[in-house]
């Protein structure tokens, strides 16, 4: 049986509610808008690559969205060590994007998300880490993390545009 990417309700979100709650459902829908993008593909379709050489696939963007969530919310919010999510080269997320191995690849990538809500309960928007010398804030790892959604999810469009003509959404 050949595993495919699940249907995805995406939330709804406060159009007016404290910042907190903004940020975090922001973000939220951001997250489900990817595996929106990814709903109904196999394996094999979420590993295509688009536009070779390119190493950007649909699964490529899940693997680098799971690292990506923990970085910055378990490693740096956090300070949590943890082994390379993808050793190898920095791009492994994308390079080594396997068809066989991508329901494993898209639970991670949920586990990390709810990793990444647990991580941030609790704390202030101005609760502080450093990194490289500089204070960064938990309000700007959530405007970090909605960007990087944001652009992959740019992406996403592309990608399942090429695969099968779904656009929009």
């Amino acid at each position: 049986m050949t595993w495919t990417a699940p249907a995805v309700a995406r939330p709804t979100g406060a159009t007016a509610a404290p910042e907190p709650t903004m940020l975090a459902e922001y973000v939220d829908w951001c997250r489900a808008t990817l595996l929106h993008k990814c709903a109904g593909l196999t394996g094999d379709q979420l590993a295509c690559r688009a536009n070779p050489p390119s190493t950007l696939s649909l699964l490529g963007l899940v693997r680098h969205l799971a690292k990506v969530e923990r970085i910055w919310f378990r490693e740096r919010f956090l300070d949590e060590p943890h082994e390379r999510m993808y050793p190898g080269d920095k791009d492994a997320d994308f390079h080594d994007a396997d068809p066989a191995k991508a329901q494993e690849d898209y639970e991670r990538l949920l586990a990390e998300q709810r990793r990444s809500a647990e991580a941030v309960r609790g704390h202030d928007l101005d609760a502080t880490f450093d990194l490289g010398g500089e204070p960064f804030s938990l309000r700007l790892v959530y405007l970090h993390m909605i960007q990087e959604y944001s652009r992959h999810n740019g992406h996403a469009d592309f990608l399942r545009e090429q695969l099968d003509g779904v656009t929009g959404g």
